[in-house]
């Protein structure tokens, strides 16, 4: 069978199970036409076959990312799409590759800050993912930083311990007045005492 046919919507199963074992595969075999493949097919007109292969290029990211870090423009350009799980998919893409390919990923940061401001919680997490794992090298820190802050001002309530507990590294080198500023001015509105928690203990480390 070729790689499409593969796929699990092209052998009627509505489980992830065909794509995982392909990703799987393509892994072990490090299998770059077939890789090549499934992208060119994040455009096909059947809307389930662009599913399926987003869904296997990001199972193949999480196991070895340097298969799909070639390929930050085509997952940008999905970053604008109406369908969320082309989005989130791309994002989480994004996010594997961007300790091992970060200046193609921070090229495309505008739309990646777009599409975290989006309606996709999926999308917005690894969004979150993605900066922090720039805001590692020194070079895109001054940019970074800023932008991880303002996420920090606006996201969700449920969301801001988490988000505070995977950024919390980077700001022990620089703007960290500013840090600690946007999580205390955040803490007195959080409703969940468990949501306090996490947040004081985060700020504890800064005394």
């Amino acid at each position: 069978m070729t790689v499409l046919e593969r796929l699990a919507s092209s052998q009627g199963r509505r489980d992830e199970t065909p794509n995982q074992d392909l990703a799987i595969e393509l892994v072990n075999s490090s299998n770059e036409s077939e890789i090549i493949k499934l992208v060119e097919n994040l455009t096909n007109e059947n809307n389930r076959i662009q599913s399926d292969c987003i869904k296997v290029l990001y199972e193949i990211g999480e196991r070895n990312p340097n298969l799909i870090s070639g390929y930050c423009g085509e997952f940008g350009e999905l970053l604008s799409n109406k369908n969320s799980r082309l989005v989130w998919g791309a994002m989480t893409a994004l996010d594997s590759i961007a300790s091992v390919n970060p200046g193609g990923v921070y090229n495309i940061l505008p739309q990646i800050i777009r599409a975290a401001d989006g309606e996709s919680v999926i999308a917005r997490d690894h969004a979150i993912g993605v900066l922090t794992k720039l805001g590692a090298f020194k070079i895109y820190e001054k940019k970074v930083l800023p932008l991880l802050l303002a996420q920090l001002r606006s996201c969700p309530d449920n969301q801001l311990p988490m988000y505070a507990e995977m950024s919390e590294s980077l700001f022990h080198r620089q703007s960290e007045k500013e840090y600690i500023k946007t999580l205390s001015s955040r803490i007195r509105n959080l409703e969940k005492d468990s949501q306090r928690k996490r947040i004081q203990k985060v700020l504890k480390k800064f005394e």
